[in-house]
């Protein structure tokens, strides 16, 4: 529900973020299932890439893409993918 100080944008935002925890939600579980059936993580994750970058380069196109996947490094090395805490 939008409050007064809410924009239209911000409630995109959350639907999307919502959309996203959803996805994720799936993939953990597929990733979960895949271990149990005796799929090493390692191969899971790699082919979870290879299928996730198919699909947005099908979606945005190689240049949008790579110019997401340019950042990666930046990204991982602040560890903005890390779920373990640091100590």
């Amino acid at each position: 529900m939008m409050t007064p100080n809410d924009s239209e944008d911000d409630v995109e935002l959350t639907g999307a973020e919502d959309e996203r925890r959803a996805a994720l939600a799936f993939v953990t579980e597929a990733f979960a299932e895949a271990i149990l059936s005796g799929v090493e993580s390692e191969s899971f994750a790699h082919a979870a890439l290879f299928a996730a970058l198919q699909e947005l380069v099908e979606t945005y196109g190689e240049d949008a893409v790579s110019a997401f996947a340019s950042r990666l490094p930046q990204r991982i090395s602040a560890g903005e993918f890390t779920v373990a805490l640091k100590h």
